[in-house]
């Protein structure tokens, strides 16, 4: 399950202090540390209700598609000081703020956009910008404004326009908009029109214009047009579901059909004197799926041409689409209901003609969809792959017929991010020799050099970056477990620093006046020799005479790994936390979770899901006492959310023996209630192989907890049911299997809204491993 992606719970952003490197043998020593003696604890007051350790951050920071500079969201001077008289910015969006433009180089700041421009007429506040963007032409400015949830992310609200040179404002919609109704809104690729959805409909304006145009009819509460159902964009992660065409005089878009589609239903017991229902279409495994197809509608006729690919559009996945560098062709992937075989197809959507130029198999699954980068001829596109068992960007044809591998070696690239043709040059990032780093490569669009890796030695960690359209400049991000991240834009031809953003100075300071842990990454291997990667965090002065207890924070599914060498936030300081009183902390990348060691590695989890993954959970702790003796093995505990909440359970069920102490959140008790493009990707059908859903779900393995389990769900969740963990609270009083529960009424999955919810959550199970596992 991406369960994991949807959580802004803590655990899943990243970790650490001070990255010492350990060995892989079988003696390793317990690291020192240098210790603040003066230093006060930490609170978990301090962490998550005064936060006192939050980061800096750049705001709003976007290229302008000339690359010429970059334009971002700025307080004034005057104002920072007089916040009585000024709009403070809020969860979702800056309100107050001037946009404005700086060089690449960061010099030439210049006012672009007052915020008394964006003060809609008759108001007397600005807008609140959630985002904005910029038209072609530099003509106009677009802001998107008081946005909704739509599934996960806020994606329907207020669009207004801003004539740059007449200072106009006016909103998007017509005449008689209803607020809150548009979604996706963007430009043509000449900036003379905008296009978005409206009621499950693709609407079209003239910029400048209040008329209206409706290029879809048809759309309503089962028809979807450019938008998607929950699964689709929980899964594939897309939720803007339609595509300007380059020559501007198309658009390619979904169309979903929902009727069929059994609806899920949740109850909301506090909001009114009396409950209310929630209901949405929620395919669970097995189950029958939207219908997909996808058109093209032109601007000229308002009609739809569909690709007809045949077969039955409730048993396919049509995870991207794109234009085929220019406006004539579209690329369609077209990928079968048990994700092993995605068939590439160009769509002539003027003559109807379908022609398939690319396939991709695997024995077990296919995942991590990519749309294709297309020259601007449409020659060639650049692919992602995995057929040579390592996930590779390969130049291919348009035919399909030539295809060169560009990053060649036994190592994955991790994400494509740029690409120039006249430089001849495309940039990638990898981390051949550890996998819980990032770093930038480049390599040559025609294949004729070998990938360089371009960030320097000095950055040590994790490293991302935004770049220019030309390749030319980069916003990069920097950080190491334990040091929060800095932001520099960089000259990217030598990785030189032309202007520092966000250094953290502060946050810096703070952290090193606070007894934090110390820490080590390692490796260790599990029984049939795979390797697997950990870090573990030790409280400042350990005794080494003494054994300590351990807790382990687990994920251990495809859709995230928590093995990495970069800032974790609130995370890491929870951990520190932990460590202050008195814990060993400690996580294990199992086989199978989001890390680039190759398709074995991911694929080795194939219908086992739940049980060869916490087998390596078992095979490292083992690995883990014999290397340290402060870990004390009578006084192990686990917890995780999620994915990592139903490798919790399996741990506890399975292997009780081992783990003592076990808090599961928001997890996937069996896994037939989890939707279908997810559980059916990993562990088949369960109407053909209900056995892969038995050998690993926990809920057939709760007859034999031993330890102590604490189980925690919102019952607003929407992503993991919590109906889930009903059904195992009816299994474990089956039993007479005692625990403790705790349910957060209407909190979604990531468990953080309402007032105290993220302190009482982080207290309660702080508390939980302290009564158990803490011997006072």
């Amino acid at each position: 399950m991406n369960l994991i992606k949807t959580s802004t719970l803590a655990f899943a952003v990243v970790a650490g202090l001070g990255l010492q490197a350990c060995s892989s043998t079988e003696q390793a020593s317990t690291p020192s540390a240098t210790v603040n003696a003066t230093a006060n604890p930490l609170s978990l007051e301090q962490i998550y209700k005064e936060k006192d350790f939050k980061a800096e951050r750049s705001t709003y920071f976007t290229w302008l598609d000339d690359g010429t500079g970059y334009t971002v969201l700025e307080e004034r001077e005057s104002d920072k000081n007089n916040q009585d008289d000024k709009a403070k910015d809020d969860e979702h969006g800056v309100k107050g703020n001037d946009i404005v433009f700086y060089n690449a180089d960061g010099t030439g700041r210049k006012v672009l956009v007052s915020y008394e421009k964006l003060i809609p007429k008759g108001d007397k506040e600005p807008l609140t910008v959630e985002s904005y963007q910029w038209s072609k032409d530099g003509k106009w400015l677009m802001v998107f404004t008081n946005g909704e949830q739509v599934w996960r992310s806020r994606s329907r609200g207020d669009f207004w326009l801003l004539n740059l040179e007449t200072d106009s404002l006016y909103q998007l919609g017509g005449e008689n908009i209803e607020a809150k109704k548009l979604m996706f809104a963007k430009f043509s690729p000449d900036s003379s029109k905008v296009a978005y959805v409206r009621d499950n409909n693709i609407y079209m304006e003239k910029v400048g214009s209040k008329a209206v145009t409706a290029l879809t009819t048809d759309g309503n509460d089962t028809i979807v047009n450019g938008n998607f159902d929950w699964v689709y964009e929980e899964e594939f992660t897309i939720r803007d579901g339609f595509r300007w065409s380059p020559d501007n005089k198309s658009i390619a878009y979904w169309q979903l059909d929902t009727s069929g589609v059994k609806y899920f239903t949740m109850i909301n017991n506090t909001d009114d004197l009396y409950p209310t229902l929630k209901e949405f279409p929620y395919p669970k495994a097995g189950e029958m799926n939207s219908a997909v197809k996808v058109g093209v509608v032109s601007l000229n006729d308002k009609k739809t041409r569909w690709a007809e690919l045949g077969g039955d559009n409730r048993d396919r996945y049509i995870p991207r689409i794109s234009w085929a560098g220019t406006g004539e062709s579209l690329m369609i992937q077209d990928l079968n209901r048990p994700q092993s075989h995605n068939k590439v197809w160009l769509f002539d959507w003027q003559k109807q003609q379908l022609t398939k130029i690319l396939e991709d198999k695997d024995d077990a699954f296919i995942e991590w969809f990519y749309k294709a980068n297309w020259s601007k001829d449409g020659k060639f596109f650049i692919w992602h792959s995995e057929r040579d068992g390592w996930r590779h960007l390969y130049r291919v044809s348009r035919d399909g017929k030539t295809v060169v591998d560009l990053t060649p070696g036994e190592y994955d690239i991790i994400d494509m991010l740029a690409l120039n043709e006249d430089k001849n040059v495309m940039y990638f990032t990898a981390s051949p020799d550890d996998p819980g780093q990032r770093y930038l490569f480049r390599t040559s669009l025609d294949g004729s050099s070998k990938p360089m890796r371009v960030t320097p030695a000095s950055f040590d960690g994790s490293n991302s970056y935004y770049m220019s359209k030309d390749t030319s400049w980069a916003m990069h991000t920097f950080s190491k477990f334990g040091t929060p991240p800095m932001k520099e834009i960089i000259k990217v031809s030598d990785h030189s620093n032309v202007k520092t953003l966000v250094e953290n100075t502060a946050l810096k300071e703070k952290l090193a006046t606070e007894q934090l842990p110390t820490h080590e990454f390692f490796t260790v291997n599990a029984r049939d020799g795979v390797e697997l990667d950990g870090y573990i965090m030790f409280p400042a002065n350990m005794d080494k005479s003494k054994k300590y207890p351990i807790v382990f924070y687990v994920y251990g599914e495809p859709w995230g790994s928590t093995v990495q060498d970069r800032w974790e936030g609130d995370s890491y300081l929870y951990k520190s936390y932990l460590t202050q009183q008195g814990f060993i902390v400690a996580s294990v990348d199992n086989r199978g979770t989001r890390a680039p060691k190759g398709r074995d590695w991911r694929k080795s989890i194939y219908k086992k899901i739940g049980s060869i993954t916490v087998r390596d959970q078992v095979d490292a702790l083992d690995a883990m006492a014999k290397r340290w003796d402060v870990i004390d093995t009578d006084r192990v505990g686990v917890w995780g959310h999620s994915g990592g909440g139903s490798s919790t359970l399996n741990l506890l069920f399975r292997h009780g023996d081992k783990y003592k102490v076990g808090i599961a959140s928001a997890p996937v008790p069996d896994i037939r209630l989890y939707d279908t493009i997810y559980q059916e990707r990993y562990a088949g059908n369960p109407n053909t192989d209900p056995e892969s859903y038995d050998n690993t779900s926990p809920i057939t393995f709760a007859k034999d907890l031993q330890g102590k389990l604490l189980l925690i769900h919102g019952t607003g969740d929407d992503n993991v049911h919590y109906q889930g963990s009903e059904r195992l609270i009816n299994e474990l009083v089956k039993h007479n299997k005692q625990f403790e529960f705790f349910s957060y009424p209407n909190r979604s999955h990531s468990l953080r809204e309402g007032e105290g919810t993220t302190l009482h959550y982080h207290t309660m199970m702080a508390n939980f491993f302290e009564k158990h596992l803490l011997n006072k």
